[in-house]
Formats: structure tokens, C-alpha cells, sequence
């Protein structure tokens, strides 16, 4: 086996799981930065809410077009809300708050951090005594996953208003109908599996950001390669760990019948 086979398989997932274990237990250090935070999570709003809002327009409209002409052909139109609904906030509105939040947040997170190590400021924070993890990591991996909770809501929200005007208008819907039908198949359960989504999805972009950055060398290409790094490697991890929830989620809580 080459070496850069065995780094890709061995090394870089094992380096990966120490910086986790080092964070997770740097957060229980004091005291905690709170001003970092709260900087932080305002950035990633400022990024990522508009971006989001547009975005969850046209998915909740594509979703509603889709299920809606499935449902008509099997005779269901009435319960095209009810499929929207499930459709959108059990698994739309995750995915989209997780790629909004890794693209915008993750990538400029880890830009920051990796121009702080090719400056050589990271090694004067451990030189001066500072945990780089518990002073820059904890409150941005925090912050991600503390902001994809609202940002998750806020895109079912749009998304199902945007399902509501394309059926409505689009397809002939009838209004009640749609709004009438929202709990015939979806559950609160189904709201609490996305917001835990969002969460895992936000600790885990968050986290990536910060390992890539940390890693990062070269000069300014590296911090751009440690950006690129950053969006894939977090893309497949999100799809890899809604895989595994949402596998998780049938098995243990049951559907909720018509």
C-alpha cells in the first residue's frame, strides 16, 4: 500500500479523531468564550440566512411539484400537504441547513483558521499557553451547531410555504386541503429527528473546518486547498450521517398512520 493510500485510509482519520476528542474534552475547560461565540454565530447568520431563505423557495416548490403530481395520479391530492410536510421536514430542510451551513460558515471558518496557521499564530497561542482548541475550535464547532438549529427551522418554514403557493397556484390545489392534512402523516418525532440532524450536522462541519485548518501548509494555496478539502470532505460526511439518523429513526420510532 502507498503511503498516500495509508494517509487517506489511516492517518487523516485518525488525526481527525484525536482533534475531536481533544475539543470535546476542551470544552469543559473555563472559562468559556463566550465573545467568540456569540462573533461567531453572528457571522455564520449573516452568511447563511439569506442564502438559505432562497434557496428553500424553490426546494419546497420542486418538492411540492413532484409529490403533488405523484399523489394526483394516485388519486390522493388531498394529502399532498401531508407528504410536503414530511418530505421537507424530515429530510429537505437538514440537508439544506447542513450544505448552507459547511458551504458559507465551514469554508470561511476554516480560511481563518488556516491563514492564522500559515501566520504562525497558532504556535504562538501554545507558545503563550493557549489551547488553540478551546480558544478558537470549541466556540466555532458550538456556534454551527447552536445557528443549524434556527437555520433548520427557518427553512421548513419557507419551504413549506413555498410548497403551499406552487400547489396552490401552480397545480390547482385546494388551500384547506393542503393545510388540513399537515398531521395526517408527519409527528413531532419527525420535527425532534431534524433538529437533531442539524445539530450533528452543524458539530461535524464545524469540527472538519477546524481540523483542515489547522492542517493546513503551503502558504496561501494550502489554505485554499484546505478550503476545498473542507466543503467535500464535510458534503460527504453530512450524507453519510443522514444516512445512518434517519436509519436509526425508522427502526426505532414507528410511522404515524393515516
Amino acid at each position: 500500500m502507498s503511503d498516500g493510500a495509508t494517509n487517506v485510509a489511516i492517518k487523516e482519520p485518525g488525526r481527525f479523531f484525536a482533534l475531536v476528542l481533544d475539543t470535546f474534552r476542551a470544552m469543559f475547560q473555563w472559562p468559556f468564550q463566550w465573545r467568540e461565540f456569540i462573533q461567531q454565530a453572528w457571522f455564520i447568520v449573516s452568511v447563511t440566512v439569506v442564502p438559505t431563505m432562497l434557496v428553500a423557495i424553490p426546494f419546497g416548490g420542486v418538492l411540492s411539484l413532484q409529490v403533488g403530481g405523484l399523489i394526483r395520479q394516485l388519486g390522493a391530492q388531498s394529502y399532498t400537504g401531508a407528504t410536503a410536510v414530511v418530505a421537507i421536514v424530515r429530510e429537505a430542510s437538514p440537508l439544506v441547513t447542513s450544505l448552507l451551513v459547511a458551504g458559507a460558515a465551514g469554508s470561511a471558518m476554516c480560511a481563518d483558521i488556516g491563514s492564522r496557521k500559515i501566520r504562525e499564530e497558532i504556535d504562538a497561542m501554545e507558545v503563550l499557553g493557549i489551547n488553540p482548541l478551546h480558544r478558537l475550535v470549541v466556540p466555532r464547532m458550538l456556534a454551527c451547531a447552536f445557528i443549524a438549529l434556527f437555520l433548520n427551522g427557518l427553512v421548513s418554514v419557507v419551504g413549506l410555504i413555498g410548497g403551499y403557493v406552487f400547489n396552490v397556484v401552480l397545480q390547482d390545489g385546494t388551500p384547506g386541503a393542503y393545510l388540513a392534512s399537515f398531521n395526517a402523516i408527519a409527528q413531532l418525532p419527525d420535527l425532534l429527528q431534524a433538529e437533531f440532524k442539524a445539530f450533528v450536522f452543524g458539530i461535524t462541519a464545524g469540527l472538519v473546518a477546524a481540523y483542515k485548518g489547522l492542517n493546513a501548509k503551503g502558504g496561501p494555496k494550502g489554505v485554499g486547498d484546505a478550503v476545498n478539502q473542507t466543503v467535500v470532505i464535510t458534503f460527504m460526511l453530512l450524507f453519510v450521517e443522514n444516512f445512518i439518523i434517519s436509519t436509526l429513526y425508522f427502526q426505532f420510532v414507528p410511522s404515524k398512520g393515516m
